[in-house]
């Protein structure tokens, strides 16, 4: 027992020392306390790179890299969005500057917060059931929003797990502090939604999703929909993005430290003791529905897994699942069962057809994506001029602690203190969702209103010269007999006679 013990404190406090040890003495240490910013290198302009000081003064320099094909928007975003160069990430000894502490304390950590939910159960076609948890003020006495309402409404995609984390909570606030309306999307049996079909929602198919999204349009057809997406939740969005195109009525989008290379993550994306976290945490949801599921798979080996695909394995990919592309004769463990699931569920399958801004924010030690160079498809940011990725170098997974953070905290106590950190306002992931949202539509107001601008000149200007015989002429169409060619000559006409 005292092994244990002094293992576990060995592990703590290395936990506590090693981001300290990286700020003091890592490789890009010298160069951040002389205050020497280091810029990413791009080609043909296609990263634009932002440097802004910690504190204003200069003493510690952090690289946000804003990696995308140069537009017009792009160009609009990078003037507008300020945002997006004062993110000031926590050094020092402090806890918060630990990737892996800062990700586990928005995973996991209780919130207090004021935001209480009102839930709309979905029946769907196939009469399963989702949930949309609407976001209201714990003040608020009105629980219902008016269909009548013109507030944007924001849709939020947790993980595909089903957690509801800290993150997503203080999303909500943020959301609600800025007059959006948010609605928190569910799936089958996540977050305590029935499951009243045998079927459960696999990873990237977004049929759930579409349906929730007319009934949103339902709900609140004068305001416009956002929606921003948590961990491996995105995957789902980007799905649905890529299926419904320009359709999806969506305005713009953000993913939050996203996976994209989804088949690669849950194969070997993960080290073994989060997997092993993951897969739990999915078995528990499961276990009470264990004795349903026991019809249409084998429940032995999906509560004996003991890693993600595994988990994922058994319960898509097995012989008598409605959605298995396995034989009869196929186990779980078939590759071909296993690569056909990921051609119908990789998020990125469908990407060049989606057609509205999507916003990616990631930090480079993000422990749950793994390597940036690897997991990051930077190809598809500088190519594909809908695409924008926020890289910072240090973040953690949906973290982006700021110094303001973690100045109320240390690394004796700086969990106590969790109220005092709570009062300084949204997280900078959030306060860059929301920026990229006003930003963007204001670019597109902006050029419909250029476009409407432009259709009246050109208007005006082919009636300058015989303005009042055009009025006269009509009467004279309606004694004319309605053949094309007919009208096609008193149009060719009235042109000459103008000029």
């Amino acid at each position: 027992m005292l092994e244990w013990l002094v293992a576990f404190c060995v592990v703590i406090l290395v936990l506590f020392i090693w981001p300290g040890t990286k700020h003091l003495f890592g490789p890009n240490a010298f160069p951040q306390r002389l205050g020497v910013s280091q810029l990413a290198a791009g080609s043909d302009g296609a990263r634009l790179v932002c440097a802004e000081g910690a504190d204003g003064t200069g003493e510690e320099t952090r690289t946000v890299s804003l990696i995308c094909k140069p537009s017009a928007l792009a160009k609009y975003l990078q003037k507008h969005c300020r945002t997006f160069s004062c993110y000031s990430p926590c050094g020092g000894w402090t806890w918060r500057a630990s990737a892996f502490l800062q990700s586990a304390y928005e995973a996991c950590w209780p919130c207090d917060s004021s935001v209480q939910f009102v839930r709309d159960n979905l029946q769907l076609s196939d009469d399963g059931l989702v949930s949309l948890d609407w976001a209201v003020p714990s003040h608020h006495r009105r629980r219902r929003t008016s269909s009548h309402s013109t507030c944007p409404v924001l849709l939020i995609i947790p993980n595909s797990f089903g957690k509801i984390t800290r993150n997503v909570v203080k999303l909500c606030e943020s959301a609600l502090s800025h007059g959006y309306l948010p609605a928190v999307f569910n799936r089958r049996s996540h977050n305590s939604t029935p499951l009243t079909t045998l079927k459960l929602q696999q990873f990237g198919d977004p049929s759930d999703l579409r349906e929730a999204v007319r009934y949103i349009r339902y709900r609140q057809p004068a305001g416009r929909l956002y929606a921003v997406s948590e961990s491996s939740g995105s995957g789902l969005l980007l799905s649905y993005l890529g299926e419904c195109g320009s359709s999806s009525y969506v305005t713009a989008a953000v993913c939050l430290s996203p996976v994209f290379r989804c088949q690669s993550w849950f194969e070997s994306g993960l080290c073994w003791p989060l997997q092993w976290v993951l897969a739990l945490y999915q078995k528990i949801c499961l276990s009470r529905y264990r004795t349903a599921l026991g019809d249409i798979m084998h429940t032995d080996t999906l509560f004996s897994s003991c890693s993600l695909r595994g988990v994922e394995e058994a319960l898509f990919c097995q012989s008598g699942y409605a959605g298995s592309t396995s034989g009869p004769s196929s186990g779980c463990s078939a590759s071909g069962a296993w690569d056909a699931y990921w051609e119908r569920n990789e998020p990125l399958r469908d990407v060049d057809e989606v057609a509205i801004p999507v916003l990616s924010v990631c930090a480079k030690d993000d422990p749950m994506r793994g390597d940036a160079q690897s997991s990051l498809p930077l190809e598809l940011f500088e190519t594909n001029p809908h695409f924008f990725l926020l890289l910072t170098d240090r973040g953690g997974h949906c973290g982006f602690s700021t110094q303001s953070d973690g100045s109320a905290g240390s690394a004796a106590g700086s969990v106590v203190a969790t109220s005092t950190v709570d009062n300084h306002g949204p997280n900078w992931s959030h306060k860059v969702m929301l920026e990229f949202f006003r930003a963007t539509t204001d670019f597109f107001n902006a050029e419909e209103r250029a476009k409407q601008f432009a259709a009246r000149r050109r208007g005006l200007g082919g009636a300058a010269g015989g303005w009042a015989f055009r009025y006269r002429s009509v009467s004279t169409c309606k004694r004319v007999p309605a053949c094309s060619h007919n009208i096609h000559a008193i149009y060719n006409w009235q042109r000459s006679y103008t000029r």
